[in-house]
């Protein structure tokens, strides 16, 4: 052995040392996984990807049952309630070969995976997502990234320092004709863009408990599905409706700002090359909890949250500029003048299918190792102005941001809505 190659191999011991005391510091099973030492591993075009489900609800059952998963197999899935996942499987062709676990760090120290779907709550989503990055697996997420800021950010630091692919769940990235529409935007076809339109999407409710908890299904870890949040009894109108309370997600309802509203301000930050940025001051248009917003951005862009849900009910932003208008919705757009819909694409039909080019990008980047078209911090920047957005409605004032920082300029009150203090055992490690 040289010299220099000695030197190399002391240096990995150490680090797989030190690796190895964070991750028993976690409580989190010590992973050798591929490429968790060193480089990821890179599957040949050949290679049938080997992929872990955790969490396996709505939006999980919806992929395996209508988006194509090419050139790949899902080997096991992770639920902290089995019951959900003995359903999941009788829905779900080729459902009856997966190896089942509760515990999804199991599942990431037993099993040989490539990359893992995480399709859970928001509130337990960045922890699982760098858990499975330090066990070696490339990370498909859902949106919104994060239940905060601080910690979306944790999340994009993790990606790098792994050198993890990610890609996060805002599927229009991938439709050919909104990225020719973005496209137009970006390249000046409608001239200096000066006004930005989306929908005025709702905030989310304070969980109050009630006098009577329901009783706690036997195959539900229920300590597990709290994770960061408070170890409440169990409410089965909580656990069905969680992405309405702002312990649990931002205004996860359908019109709610973490919903929909994230594909919309991702569509935004698309369309105006924003993707490593955001803007430098939000403020209230009216006093209430679902006041209109207005956000500028350095160059004199201002968006501004007040459509109703009718005029923009395809979840996309209408982009004004000193040359005309394109709307861009859900897998096609409008433009005045009309001549810029010559030569799009296809329009991408929504329901079934609508994910597939996304899923394909994820697969392709994982051979590659490039890019994503969502990757983790473009997902992170998106979902940065949806938090934005919560914490101008809680303070209801005018709020200086400096997106460089990711940091508001003197105010200490709207600082701290950053974070949230994380309950025992799900802290998040330090990157």
């Amino acid at each position: 052995m040289t010299a220099s190659a000695s030197k190399s191999s002391s240096v990995n011991r150490r680090e797989f040392l030190r690796c190895s005391a964070a991750a028993l510091a976690l409580g989190f099973p010590m992973i050798v996984a591929p490429g968790a030492l060193g480089a990821p591993r890179r599957p040949s075009p050949n290679d049938r990807l080997r992929v872990g489900i955790i969490g396996m609800g709505g939006r999980a059952r919806w992929i395996l049952k209508h988006e194509a998963l090419p050139g790949a197999d899902v080997i096991a899935v992770a639920d902290c309630h089995l019951g959900r996942i003995r359903e999941a499987a009788q829905q779900v062709e080729g459902g009856d070969r997966w190896r089942v676990y509760q515990q999804y760090r199991e599942m990431l120290e037993k099993e040989r995976l490539d990359a893992v779907f995480v399709e859970t709550t928001t509130h337990a989503r960045v922890l699982i997502c760098i858990h499975a990055m330090q066990a070696g697996c490339d990370t498909y997420v859902e949106k919104p990234q994060s239940l905060t800021l601080a910690e979306g950010r944790v999340l994009v630091k993790t990606a790098r320092k792994y050198k993890r692919i990610v890609q996060t769940g805002s599927q229009q990235r991938s439709m050919p004709i909104n990225i020719h529409a973005s496209r137009l935007v970006r390249e000046g076809a409608i001239g200096k863009v000066h006004t930005v339109i989306t929908c005025n999407f709702a905030p989310g409710r304070v969980w109050q408990p009630r006098d009577t908890p329901d009783d706690l299904p036997a195959e539900l870890d229920w300590n597990q599905w709290c994770n960061q949040t408070e170890l409440l009894p169990f409410y089965l109108e909580l656990y069905n409706s969680w992405g309405e309370y702002v312990q649990y997600d931002g205004g996860g309802q359908c019109w709610g700002v973490t919903g929909w509203g994230t594909h919309s301000l991702d569509q935004v930050q698309c369309a105006l090359g924003t993707d490593n940025t955001g803007p430098v001051e939000i403020w209230p248009e009216e006093p209430g909890p679902r006041c209109k917003l207005t956000m500028r951005y350095a160059n004199g862009v201002q968006v501004k949250l007040e459509g109703a849900n009718r005029d923009l009910e395809d979840l996309g932003a209408i982009f004004i500029g000193d040359k005309g208008r394109i709307e861009i919705l859900r897998g096609d757009y409008t433009a005045d003048p009309p001549e810029l819909r010559q030569h799009a694409p296809p329009v991408t039909p929504q329901g079934p299918n609508e994910s597939v080019p996304h899923i394909e990008n994820f697969f392709n980047c994982m051979r590659t190792r490039k890019p994503t078209n969502a990757d983790a911090e473009t997902g992170h920047r998106a979902t940065t102005l949806c938090h934005l957005v919560n914490i101008c409605r809680t303070v209801q004032r005018k709020l200086r941001w400096d997106p460089r920082k990711e940091e508001f300029i003197g105010d200490a009150e709207a600082n701290q809505l950053r974070s949230r203090p994380r309950r025992k055992g799900f802290e998040l490690p330090k990157i």
